[in-house]
């Protein structure tokens, strides 16, 4: 029976297409990415910092940070937000965030729940209908992105990306997470959101545009962060991205989301 069972498995394998074996490729890779050491599953804490000397109750022998005019420093140095800078406290990794006016401490650990306690994503049935040549419309402007902590801020966003989904033209709006950003970046939320997919919509990455278009493949659509772990500070999808369509494929809700 066993060996039945395994031959099946061969078999499935051995049918899948390339594009299917390409798709099974790529969640690998995202989970294994969340579940790395230092990935998102690992993020356990965030403290915000009030002006002037901080120390952290919740981490034994946290060390000192100070923040004063827009500038965080620890142990003597300078840490500086959203950057590779880490603070290590035994097993623990201490980093900057800011997020407008705000600075915080964001913590990694190892050992956290959420990275021991998970068990997999679910998805939908890859399906090649939804990985699309778009046309990208060059319309360079800023665009509002407001995040769970209810901040808004302005974000560079470089044109649109026209495609037909089921005979109608849609839209979406990419932002460019960094200055010199070698990717799209695509937050949008279609009708599946709050039923089959996290409520608050979900995040699509594609190549940045040659000649003219750009392809975004919605088996690629993944969950924020803040399905993964509580202490993340997700975007929000504009308007602009509110698509209303069903996308039935890419990563369905996670546990209770």
């Amino acid at each position: 029976m066993q060996r039945a069972a395994l031959f099946a498995l061969i078999g499935i394998a051995m049918a899948a297409t390339p594009y299917e074996q390409e798709i099974a490729e790529w969640r690998r890779a995202r989970e294994a990415s969340l579940k790395a050491e230092g990935g998102w599953l690992s993020v356990a804490g965030l403290f915000w910092l009030d002006p002037g000397n901080n120390r952290i109750d919740d981490i034994p022998d946290s060390p000192v940070f100070h923040l004063e005019n827009g500038k965080v420093t620890a142990e003597g140095r300078e840490v500086k937000p959203d950057s590779s800078d880490v603070v290590k406290v035994g097993r623990l990794s201490l980093f900057v965030i800011q997020r407008a006016d705000k600075f915080g401490i964001r913590l990694k650990d190892p050992g956290s729940e959420y990275r021991r306690d998970f068990r997999g994503i679910d998805y939908f049935p890859a399906d090649e209908h939804y990985r699309m040549r778009a046309k990208f419309i060059a319309e360079p402007r800023k665009i509002p992105i407001l995040n769970i902590l209810g901040q808004t801020e302005d974000s560079e966003c470089p044109g649109y990306a026209l495609f037909t989904l089921n005979g109608q033209e849609r839209k979406l709006y990419p932002i460019l997470e960094e200055p010199g950003a070698k990717s799209l970046f695509f937050i949008f939320r279609d009708q599946t959101a709050g039923k089959e997919t996290y409520g608050a919509g979900r995040f699509l990455d594609s190549d940045l545009p040659q000649d003219g278009f750009v392809t975004l493949d919605f088996n690629k659509a993944y969950n924020p962060p803040c399905v993964f772990t509580p202490y993340a500070t997700c975007p929000l999808p504009p308007k602009e991205n509110y698509l209303p369509v069903r996308l039935p494929v890419g990563e369905k809700k996670y546990g209770n989301h």
